[in-house]
């Protein structure tokens, strides 16, 4: 048995799935989860789990390069906009139309994770980067100029 982090066989998959430039959502109950795209459903009841709980459970894991949310976030729900900015503080952040999350960019996900949450807005892209810090390790690898603040 594993002795710690994320215990769901599903969600320990798709992180290991994720390839530089992927990106998988993190979403509340009521999002719209198209059937093309693989979904982890961890919801049990309302707000269980939560989105805080399950963001900051994936980046333990999980390598994000860029994290984006609905941009009626900052106005709507300014709490979970809080915790995203906390849970990924240092990450590039930025927001796109909470229709294109429902739209495109929901069709195009590796992989959704849903989660009991009962909150408005509540989807968020998490884009998988590399751990600048170990893939440019070797000797002779030279660092390009954007990983360069990363490296420190």
């Amino acid at each position: 048995m594993k002795r710690h982090g994320i215990l769901n066989l599903g969600l320990n998959q798709a992180i290991a799935a994720m390839g530089h430039g992927d990106y998988l959502i993190v979403c509340d109950a009521g999002f719209p989860i198209p059937s093309e795209v693989p979904r982890i459903d961890l919801a049990v009841i309302p707000d269980l789990p939560d989105i805080e709980t399950v963001l900051t459970a994936i980046n333990r894991d999980f390598i994000a390069e860029k994290v984006a949310y609905a941009a009626e976030m900052a106005q709507n729900n300014p709490r979970l906009k809080d915790k995203v900015d906390r849970i990924f503080a240092g990450v590039e952040l930025t927001s796109v139309s909470h229709l294109d999350i429902l739209g495109t960019l929901s069709h195009k996900a590796k992989f959704i994770v849903r989660t009991g949450a009962f909150d408005p807005f509540g989807n968020i892209l998490l884009y998988s980067g590399v751990d600048v810090k170990q893939w440019f390790t070797k000797p002779g690898t030279v660092v390009p100029d954007y990983y360069q603040a990363r490296m420190k």
